[in-house]
């Protein structure tokens, strides 16, 4: 997501400074080039050497002859993008009114002059948030196309935003600079998960979908610039450790989309028919469960043999494409062969059934796993693409954005 961009990270004097190294090993992790500059605020919360440590570079602590501020956040500079994180109230402020009285607000005026992104993550308590002066502030330097990692809103405090907030927004501001955002002020519809149909009030139908290939899409969508709707089921049995439970994997929050959370097959249906209205593309990625079956008030009593009557979902592609004839729809299908020949004729199918712009075809083994294998099948070719769902997400993203 951040391969081969150089990020100069302003440190200021938040409590927050304090995640500031895990938060540069995360931008060394997702590809990025790290170098600090820090306020005297974070020096007396964050040592600059573990700063140093965390990114393998010197520290910048103060503006020399050397004219760090230029050096990296110039016009010819070495940052591709300038991020703020944590960044105070008093930053903030300094920010909207140009004050440049410490190496992090010196590159933030000089970042702003040269057209370099910023980026800018608040932490702070919420009345200091709420103060009109902060939020005129964030107002202005928002008009001068400056990117908020929105904060929080926690026990009273405006806590920073999570690592994979700020590293979605700088490759969003990034994406946006390099004219890559592709989908910018386009409004894609993305489903993911499984649906869950009830059987009593303590068991459902369901699947193994994780949702983790939807919420690739839906990331990468967003870092191309889109307004994402996210639609949500609940996520199938899997082991624990293949559910991002550890709160380091992949942090539960979603910044990256409008998120509207479902349960079963119809109200995922209601739920895309009514944020297609307005959609310039939907993306079905959601394993929507192909039966459902009454419901029956009180638990079924276990020990005894039992036959339930199923009959068939409605498909929502086909809902879709009936409501909006013009709407560029792309589908996902999952087969169990494991023959190319007949992922690449059922995905045909529904293809032709529903008028699709192109179909992702996988093997139902990589339901819940990080890594996949997928065919992009459209009328005149079928292409191969291997590796993270991530990576996949991103084509993905990238061939929607040739839809409009």
């Amino acid at each position: 997501m951040l391969e081969d961009v150089n990020v100069a990270l302003g440190v200021t004097g938040s409590i927050a400074a304090v995640k500031t190294v895990e938060l540069a090993h995360e931008l060394r992790r997702r590809g990025a080039s790290v170098r600090a500059v820090m306020s005297s605020g974070a020096r007396g919360i964050v040592h600059p050497w573990a700063v140093e440590f965390a990114t393998d570079r010197p520290v910048v602590t103060e503006i020399t002859g050397d004219v760090e501020h230029v050096e990296l956040c110039g016009r010819e500079g070495w940052a591709d993008v300038l991020l703020i994180a944590p960044a105070t109230a008093n930053t903030v402020g300094k920010v909207a009114s140009a004050i440049d009285d410490t190496p992090v607000t010196t590159c933030a005026t000089t970042a702003l002059g040269a057209d370099v992104p910023v980026v800018i993550a608040p932490a702070m308590h919420e009345p200091m948030y709420d103060h009109p002066g902060v939020l005129d502030a964030i107002e202005r330097v928002e008009e001068w196309g400056v990117e908020f990692a929105d904060p929080r809103i926690e026990e009273g405090k405006a806590k920073v935003a999570t690592e994979d907030a700020i590293c979605l927004a700088v490759a969003r501001a990034v994406f946006a600079d390099r004219n890559e955002a592709a989908l910018s002020d386009e409004s894609v519809v993305v489903t993911a998960g499984a649906t869950a149909e009830e059987i009593d009030p303590v068991r459902v139908l369901t699947n193994r979908s994780s949702g983790r290939m939807g919420r690739a899409v839906a990331r990468a969508c967003y870092v191309r610039g889109a307004d994402v709707t996210l639609i949500h089921g609940p996520v199938g049995p899997h082991p624990p450790t293949s559910l991002g439970l550890n709160p380091k994997a992949d942090d539960p929050a979603v910044p990256y989309a409008e998120l509207h959370e479902v349960s079963d097959s119809a109200a995922m249906l209601a739920a895309v028919e009514g944020a297609i209205e307005d959609a310039d593309a939907l993306v079905s990625v959601a394993a929507v469960g192909d039966y459902t079956t009454d419901e029956h008030a009180d638990k079924l009593r276990s020990g005894q043999d039992l036959s339930l009557d199923l009959r068939p979902t409605p498909k929502i592609i086909d809902r879709a494409r009936e409501t909006q004839p013009e709407l560029p729809i792309v589908g996902f299908k999952t087969e169990t062969s494991g023959d190319d020949g007949a992922m690449v004729d059922a995905a045909r199918d529904i293809l032709d059934r529903a008028g699709l712009s192109f179909v992702v075809a996988n093997d139902a083994s990589v339901m819940g796993a990080k890594e996949t294998r997928a065919l992009f099948v459209s009328e005149e070719n079928v292409d191969e693409v291997v590796g993270s769902k991530e990576t996949v997400g991103g084509v993905v993203a990238d061939r929607v954005a040739t839809l409009g």
